[in-house]
């Protein structure tokens, strides 16, 4: 029985802010590194933003924290590009944000060699709208982070943190996911049907991404156009559709997309479905080695052709 009772301490991430404090003043007084990518507080007490250090003298403004929830692969996108004329960028990462660094470079996105990988154990991060400045607990942990597989990064330039026996949370996404599995096609088409018509194409769930980088994205486009824009059942079917296509393979799992969605879709739900499939059709799992290309991406004559009929 899961114990509710349970919390992460909040010393942990204070020692993690520290070390990170610490590599950040190094590099950049080095010279290894331009800038450095990390979080700093937010303006509202509790909350934690992104935040690009330049001037050794400001590292103290870095943090780490259970508000410390964005992905910050995005700046190092090409929908970044500003951050990444910097020149050499050092950027402090959880294991889900390495994931997508990881991904970024197979796609020749990002080299590298012009990184500066800071990596920090995470115990977790607090879900959307959970209460700020309390310990992390079975109430407020992010979903992602209940079962999470990435809490210590590998492959970093250095690693500040240790992890400590965590507490058991209740697995609620994998629980959901079996639930929409036992269902006929029809009820799953019903279930996704209701929630992609709250949709109003805000695209917030495309911006937050960091696979979204194209210069101009397929569906905005209208000569000719793919996919309809306005808000109405068939394009935004279309649009999610097309999207957790787009990411199959790709996805790093950092739940960005449902956190951003001002209508609660339950985004990441259908881009772990799509990762399942992969892993179970392929044996792929997305962000642990740098690859070319995903099992959708290629073609290779031993490939499996029984499902042609």
């Amino acid at each position: 029985m899961t114990n509710t009772a349970q919390t992460i301490d909040p010393a942990l991430y204070a020692a993690v802010t520290d070390a990170i404090r610490a590599e950040a003043k190094k590099v950049l007084e080095a010279g290894a590194a331009a800038a450095v990518v990390g979080w700093q507080a937010g303006r509202r007490q509790g909350t934690a933003m992104p935040a690009i250090i330049t001037d050794p003298a400001k590292v103290a403004e870095l943090i780490f924290s259970p508000a410390c929830v964005n992905n910050l692969a995005l700046y190092l996108s090409k929908a970044k590009k500003e951050i990444r004329a910097r020149g050499r960028i050092a950027i402090v990462v959880k294991g889900c944000d390495l994931k997508a660094l990881v991904g970024l470079m197979g796609e020749n996105q990002l080299k590298r060699e012009d990184l500066h990988v800071i990596g920090v154990v995470c115990a977790g991060v607090q879900r959307a709208g959970a209460a700020k400045d309390i310990p992390l607990s079975e109430e407020t942990i992010a979903g992602k982070c209940r079962e999470c597989t990435v809490h210590t990064p590998e492959g970093a330039d250095v690693t500040v943190g240790t992890l400590p026996d965590l507490p058991h949370f209740t697995p609620v996404e994998s629980e959901e996911l079996s639930r929409l599995e036992a269902m006929t096609p029809a009820q799953r088409w019903s279930f996704w049907k209701e929630h992609f018509a709250r949709c109003i194409r805000c695209y917030a769930c495309r911006q937050v991404c960091p696979f979204c980088y194209c210069e101009q994205c397929l569906c905005d486009r209208n000569r000719p156009q793919a996919v309809e824009t306005t808000p109405r059942p068939a394009g935004n079917m279309a649009w999610h559709i097309v999207r957790a296509m787009h990411l199959a393979g790709r996805c790093a799992g950092c739940a960005e997309c449902e956190r951003v969605c001002p209508m609660d879709i339950p985004l990441n739900l259908l881009n772990r479905k799509m990762a399942k499939e992969l892993k179970e059709l392929y044996g792929h799992e997305a962000g642990f080695e740098v690859k070319e290309k995903g099992p959708l991406a290629q073609y290779r004559e031993d490939d499996d052709q029984s499902f042609i009929k």
